[in-house]
């Protein structure tokens, strides 16, 4: 890799990545080159806060993600070769190269998916902090060893990376979840491909460029662009060893499965319905401004989000007077004007989704007490945008409260205390995060051990854990032993090897035929 010290400075100071834009047609990274698919059904990627197509997107056929996945088995063994340490200096450079181009990232991000420029930031710096993570993975992947473990006997263990990866990766954020998965995965000596979403993937593309650009080798890491035959594509290629999802719930269900039935490592992360619990002793303007940021940032569009508003007790008529009144003021702007507090929806197709479940939630009895349908900024009438939308009196068996509706809607279900509300938040599918807003520290010691939740949060509304611990949910929404990045990145993104090692001095004792027992 030459002198990597000053090819690190020549990425970072290079100007050429600051203006960078997406092609009129977006196509693959195969092998350390664009490389678009001379046919193929092309998609188009909007400009949400537009209403228009900003550029087209070619749909990879199972043959180009098989070239995808040629190019990473081919790399695999010069790269799984690379001493840790050499393979951190790449990762040095990159989290040099994106701290450098970090609001150009941002800025597509916002273009394509529709979020406030501020929050695209803030999604860089949280995928930025797993790349710092992966930067230790010399430490990371020390084995343990004991000295005579048996009379001159030596036992010890390796952790080895187990070949090509596949990431596919959702919608809402296109740089932070990739950034979740192939920083561990090539820190770890594997190779990646990664699969973005369609509706905003030329994030993925720049940061292929970026990652060559730092000295990782053609091949390390590659983009398919695609839809569900690119997708089975990839799960179901014999030479693919892990897969890495992140989506809904049923399809992070059929990845597990598939995936699982061939003999394939898989993580796949499905969908959330987030609960906070106000209790009567809460700080309640605190819980107020938590959930009008966790619910509508984003414009809902987190498996993070909270969705759902659990009123312990008397606190729930001052708590949703106080809901309605911050939600009617929030600025919904197209995210890159100054002063956006949320963003449209990432297409018209999901924005109808989400103002049907607003419909069936009053059939089905709630109170819309803030009703964001049809709210549009003035020249951006064409915009795929609504505005906040906040129900009270929710009942559990309603459609708004048992699905995942992934946009900017908060229900409220009204319970007399702690037990209830926890036996509503256990009789719910979903458990990736939850949050306890109280000033009890009895009460937030007891629900934090008896919650049955992957992530939980006192007095914080959305617990996602820094990059040195891992992410991830139970039941529903998670598939597979793992949770992702972290430590438990480090354990998914290699095989556990086991050695034991004796060299004989003196006579033989021969052939023994009993269980080997450490003498």
């Amino acid at each position: 890799m030459g002198n990597l010290g000053e090819h690190m400075v020549s990425v970072v100071t290079e100007s050429g990545f600051q203006n960078w834009r997406p092609p009129a047609v977006l196509g693959n990274w195969v092998g350390g080159a664009h490389a678009v698919p001379a046919a193929g059904l092309r998609a188009p990627v909007y400009n949400p806060a537009l209403g228009e197509v900003a550029r087209e997107l070619v749909l990879s056929s199972r043959d180009e993600a098989a070239k995808a996945v040629d190019a990473a088995r081919r790399a695999f063994p010069a790269w799984a070769d690379t001493p840790p340490v050499k393979r951190a200096r790449v990762l040095f450079s990159f989290k040099q190269w994106v701290e450098a181009h970090h609001d150009t990232l941002a800025r597509l991000i916002t273009q394509e998916h529709g979020k406030t420029f501020d929050d695209a930031r803030g999604e860089v710096q949280r995928g930025l902090e797993v790349v710092e993570f992966a930067c230790g993975i010399p430490h990371l992947l020390k084995g343990e060893f004991t000295e005579q473990a048996g009379g001159g006997i030596d036992a010890w263990s390796v952790r080895q990376s187990l070949g090509v990866c596949v990431g596919i990766t959702p919608f809402n954020f296109p740089v932070m979840v990739p950034m979740w998965m192939f920083p561990m995965a090539i820190a770890c000596g594997n190779t990646f491909v990664l699969k973005p979403s369609e509706r905003d993937p030329s994030a993925s593309l720049l940061m292929a460029e970026g990652l060559k650009a730092c000295g990782l080798p053609n091949g390390v890491f590659n983009v398919v662009q695609g839809g569900q035959e690119a997708v089975e594509a990839l799960i179901d290629h014999p030479d693919v060893s892990a897969v890495s999802f992140v989506g809904s719930t049923p399809i992070a269900k059929a990845v597990h499965h598939r995936a699982s039935q061939q003999g394939k490592r898989v993580q796949a992360l499905g969908g959330a319905k987030n609960h906070l619990v106000v209790m009567p002793d809460a700080d309640l303007e605190q819980a107020v401004d938590a959930l009008i940021g966790a619910a509508y940032g984003s414009a809902g569009e987190r498996c993070m989000a909270i969705s759902v508003a659990v009123a312990v007790g008397g606190v729930a008529d001052a708590m949703v007077d106080r809901l309605r009144q911050r939600a009617q003021a929030i600025r919904v702007l197209p995210g890159l004007e100054s002063g956006a507090e949320m963003g449209p929806l990432v297409t018209q197709a999901h924005l109808d989704k989400v103002q049907a479940y607003v419909a069936a939630g009053v059939q089905a009895g709630a109170s819309l007490v803030v009703d964001g349908r049809g709210q549009r900024p003035v020249g951006a009438e064409k915009g795929f945008f609504m505005g906040p939308c906040l129900f009270d009196r929710v009942a559990p068996e309603m459609t708004i409260y048992r699905e995942e509706i992934f946009g900017p809607v908060l229900s409220v279900v009204r319970v007399p205390d702690f037990e209830a509300a926890l036996a509503l938040i256990h009789s719910h599918h979903y458990a990736n995060g939850v949050s306890l807003f109280t000033r009890d520290g009895d009460t937030a010691r007891e629900f934090a051990r008896r919650v049955q939740v992957g992530m939980v949060g006192v007095n914080i509304p959305i617990p996602v854990p820094m990059a040195f611990h891992s992410f991830g949910g139970w039941k529903d929404s998670l598939f597979g032993e793992h949770h992702i990045h972290g430590p438990e990145g480090v354990r998914f993104y290699t095989r556990y090897k086991a050695i034991t090692q004796r060299w004989p001095q003196g006579i033989r004792s021969g052939a023994e035929f009993v269980m080997p027992t450490m003498k």
